[in-house]
């Protein structure tokens, strides 16, 4: 199914409910990898910190390869080997020159079926992924978000920190990453991607001939909607140089007929452009700032649109009186003129978007994890300009200041 001149998409499913995401596109350089619907939103509490810590580990040996193989293995042909963890998923790719994708494929259904997780490999990476939580503890522009996360989300699955805590990760054996492995890298939750030069059929086979034996038998994952808590307005002195603060609120999942609107909406409020509103009130017109941004997650079943803003602690009442206002205007502010002005900026960011190739790859392995369909760049741009003056009051609504959550670091 061809979108466009330069892209064309195709996704089917093997025997055993592995999915298969194509993407053809030419060019001297391929991606090749896993999208693994399992996160840190799917640990019990004494697991808080695995799915991250089974990434990590995932590369430090496996039945026929050690972890110096493993590092080796893309790299001696000037490919590199990623991977990373969410709340819902984890991703493991390598992108590499053509001509290497039977390496790739190979690589990566070895790391996923045959990990043995040594604990002398283990042992080093406790210590890695201690220092990983140290050092992003002491990033408080870092931090606070998944604070605010503990709180907005709490008594649920999706309140705790993805790392976890170094009590955790210390407990975990190799026991505990395999049964990580082997429950949740099932078929069901596995979406494999490709983008390169090589056809369907061809990189059909070689999945098919990888992963076609993959057949854990484990029961789906089951997510429960966190309860929406009361809001919140706590301020936490850390004696900082500065201070920083989110405002937060919860919206509708990533499946929500809302979702172009909120991500049109939260551009304008506060996205990548200098033009947008709480840059132009809190930065541009009065300096109170050097950034503040608004963004939005969206997960399965739920939500967050949070600002961010840091300022000298004199400045931060005034920042809270402006982002409020700012807010309050919104209704005014979304006129027929102004809202085809904010679709076609969006737009624009979109196309613009496009051009980095790994995103996309892993961008059209997620929409067939969530939506079990690919939008082409024409859907996703009729997507947006379908959005309504009346969607737009709809999605005004949730973002009242009255709605917010506020949390400082001081």
């Amino acid at each position: 199914m061809a979108y466009n001149s330069k892209l064309s998409y195709s996704y089917s499913t093997l025997p055993n409910r592995v999915r298969l995401v194509h993407v053809h596109r030419k060019g001297e350089v391929e991606y090749f990898g896993l999208v693994i619907n399992a996160g840190s939103r799917d640990e019990n509490t004494n697991e808080y910190g695995l799915a991250h810590f089974v990434e990590h580990t995932i590369f430090k040996g496996t039945q026929k390869r050690h972890s110096w193989h493993i590092i080796n293995r893309m790299e001696s042909v000037g490919g590199e080997l990623n991977a990373y963890t969410t709340k819902e998923e984890t991703v493991l790719y390598t992108v590499f020159p053509r001509g290497n994708l039977k390496r790739a494929v190979d690589l990566c259904s070895d790391l996923i079926t045959s990990s043995v997780f040594p604990e002398k490999e283990l042992k080093k990476e406790r210590e890695v992924v201690k220092d990983e939580i140290c050092s992003y503890l002491d990033s408080p522009a870092e931090s606070i978000f998944d604070d605010f996360d503990e709180r907005i989300f709490a008594g649920s699955a999706m309140a705790h920190n993805i790392l976890g805590t170094e009590q955790n990760i210390d407990s975990f054996s190799s026991l505990d990453c395999r049964r990580w492995l082997n429950s949740k890298y099932s078929p069901d939750n596995i979406i494999v991607f490709y983008a390169g030069a090589s056809n369907e059929a061809k990189v059909k086979e070689l999945v098919n001939y990888y992963f076609g034996a993959l057949s854990n038998q484990s029961p789906s994952i089951s997510r429960t909607i966190p309860t929406v808590c009361s809001c919140f307005d706590i301020s936490v002195e850390k004696s900082l140089h500065q201070s920083h603060t989110i405002a937060g609120i919860r919206i509708p999942g990533i499946k929500n007929d809302l979702r172009p609107t909120f991500s049109l909406l939260n551009n304008m409020i506060g996205g990548p452009g200098m033009n947008s509103l709480l840059n132009i009130e809190m930065r541009e017109k009065r300096g109170l700032v050097y950034s503040v941004d608004s963004s939005t997650v969206l997960y399965s079943d739920c939500g967050i649109l949070s600002i961010y803003f840091g300022c000298d602690h004199e400045e931060l009442s005034k920042c809270r009186e402006i982002l409020c206002k700012s807010l309050e205007s919104l209704p005014k502010r979304i006129t027929a003129r102004n809202l085809e002005r904010a679709k076609k900026q969006f737009i624009g960011q979109l196309a613009l978007a496009r051009q980095n190739e790994e995103n996309n790859a892993i961008s059209a392995a997620r929409q067939i994890l969530y939506f079990d369909k690919i939008a082409s760049p024409k859907q996703s741009a009729d997507e947006i300009m379908s959005v309504s003056l009346d969607s737009f009051a709809e999605a005004i609504n949730y973002v009242s200041p009255d709605n917010f959550s506020f949390l400082s670091y001081t």
